[in-house]
């Protein structure tokens, strides 16, 4: 066992402030590293020790990991999993459960990075930049009389899931668009949204004629698997353009290429693929549409965002165990 090892099953306790160890299973930024070692006895994923996580570990932070239910049974002092973002389908919640292990995750602190995005890929197809470009570095002459983009000023956006991220969306597009925002979200309260022009839908199929642009906040779940398939790219209307950046499976991936093909939309912006990374082998027929951006989940990676999820999510399992102590 390397010298940084726990060899004992009390807390680390250094001049009476209380340092419980946790091992970050992933590279995080310096700076919420720095701010990490201030506060915990802290196994870095260079150490050789953090191989010993299952044996040894208070807690354990995570970005991509996958966190089976194996690994829960086999980490038999672990009391708490650190999440850096939203998403906590990486980690086996029901294994979480029955031990009583919380998942520390940090909704909304990524808000603002992934809403910026779906506006760049709104208008990224809206304007044609990624075609346009595409063709001139490929050497074809694009002429402005080529080129025949639409506008989102005045138009309509709708919004399935009205959460942190889906707010700033709306937000976002309102100040900048004036664009008037269609809202579905069955779990939110009748009063909500007071500070945002809006029509909110029983279902969200009433919003799909009349939208300029789609875009998904929801978790992927049972429910949520597949939810947009091609009878509703049948009633939207041919100029709309559809956005997920939230989990790839929730659009139907074969149809939404079908719509694409087929004139029934105009574009898709997807920062979330059912295969990720998105792949040539699993997306030419997608991408040879020509009326796709896909990026590779990067929503929530700015250099700012990435200090902030990072910093959030530690600073929400040291107030955990602090708070539970043993």
């Amino acid at each position: 066992m390397s010298p940084s090892a726990v060899s004992s099953d009390e807390p680390i306790v250094s001049k009476n402030t209380y340092r419980p160890n946790i091992y970050l299973l992933e590279e995080f930024p310096p700076a919420a590293v720095e701010q990490c070692q201030a506060r915990f006895h802290t196994i870095l994923p260079s150490d050789p020790e953090v191989r010993n996580w299952k044996e040894n570990a208070e807690s354990i932070l995570v970005r991509e990991k996958i966190i089976s239910a194996g690994d829960i049974a086999g980490a038999k002092r672990l009391r708490a999993i650190g999440k850096q973002g939203t998403g906590i389908d990486i980690i086996d919640k029901e294994a979480c459960d029955e031990r009583g292990i919380p998942i520390l995750n940090t909704p909304g602190v990524n808000s603002v990075s992934v809403a910026e995005l779906v506006m760049a890929l709104t208008m990224g197809l809206k304007r044609q930049l990624h075609t346009i470009s595409i063709k001139q570095s490929a050497g074809v002459e694009v002429r402005k009389e080529h080129c025949q983009g639409t506008m989102m000023s005045g138009k309509s956006v709708g919004i399935i899931g009205m959460g942190a991220i889906g707010t700033d969306v709306a937000r976002m597009f309102q100040g900048a668009f004036g664009c008037h925002i269609f809202a579905y979200d069955p779990f939110a309260p009748e009063n909500a949204w007071k500070d945002i022009r809006h029509t909110r839908v029983q279902k969200f199929e009433e919003m799909l004629p009349e939208v300029g642009m789609l875009t998904l906040h929801i978790p992927l779940t049972p429910q949520t698997r597949g939810l947009i398939s091609k009878r509703h790219f049948q009633m939207m209307r041919s100029q709309a353009v559809i956005i997920n950046v939230a989990r790839g499976g929730i659009i139907q991936e074969d149809d939404l290429v079908e719509a694409l093909e087929t004139g029934l939309i105009a574009g898709a912006g997807l920062d979330c693929h059912e295969v990720e990374p998105p792949v040539l082998g699993k997306y030419s027929r997608l991408w040879a549409t020509g009326r796709v951006i896909s990026t590779p989940h990067i929503g929530a990676t700015t250099v700012e965002t990435q200090v902030r999820t990072a910093t959030a999510a530690m600073d929400r399992i040291y107030e955990y165990l602090n708070t539970h102590r043993i």
